[in-house]
């Protein structure tokens, strides 16, 4: 069950989850609500879920659901996939000063 927040905000971005019948977008996982805001938001939309969740938890779920195998891997565009890879890479790593859960 998702928090009243992610509902909110799920509500806000529901453009990007247009495939999603209106009555179940707020029960999406966590996993489809990362991988949506990656692929399809804009910078606001992935600095507002950075904020939500916390970067730790969206890194944690970008690269369990990449590591799940090549067909979820092929859920993530190119260039999503590429950027997250070393976004969250650096950051795991301590060389950039962002925010911790």
């Amino acid at each position: 069950m998702n928090s009243p927040e992610i509902k909110a905000f799920i509500r806000k971005h529901s453009n990007l989850f247009w495939y999603i019948p209106d009555e179940k977008k707020e029960d999406i996982s966590q996993d489809v609500l990362v991988e949506f805001i990656l692929n399809y938001g804009d910078l606001e939309a992935v600095k507002e879920l950075l904020s939500i969740l916390g970067i730790n938890r969206v890194a944690k779920t970008f690269f369990e659901s990449i590591n799940i195998s090549e067909r979820r891997k092929g859920n993530y565009n190119d260039l999503t996939l590429n950027f997250f890879s070393f976004f969250f890479s650096r950051y795991e790593q301590g060389n950039t000063d962002g925010k911790t859960e």
